[in-house]
């Protein structure tokens, strides 16, 4: 393989889907417009409009079962919190920790 190709962790995510189920608070809305914001389906929208719905910590718009096949339902316009947290990166170990799922090197 060559060492300067760039490996595509994002796709570890599809068999994770551990940071979409840490934690209740953890996809919260921020620093997303309001355009944004509106092209979340409202049921999927917590009832104080703060973050995603979640069920127990797991959020509503994951489908699919955590540490085997996982795919996020509004991947398109998901909230900032989850464009930033990142293969390998402190959040997503912190998050396969809670799962015991192995952790991801970070290139």
């Amino acid at each position: 393989m060559d060492e300067n190709a760039r490996i595509d962790l994002s796709s570890c995510c599809q068999s994770c889907g551990a940071c979409c189920g840490y934690s209740a608070n953890w996809p919260r809305f921020s620093i997303e417009s309001d355009e944004e914001l509106a092209a979340i389906p409202e049921a999927l929208v917590n009832d104080r409009q703060s973050g995603m719905r979640c069920e127990g910590d797991r959020c509503s718009a994951l489908q699919g079962e955590i540490g085997q096949a996982t795919a996020c339902g509004i991947y398109a316009v998901r909230p900032d919190v989850c464009r930033t947290c990142m293969p390998g990166d402190a959040e997503c170990a912190m998050a396969r920790r809670k799962f015991g799922l192995p952790m991801i090197a970070s290139v």
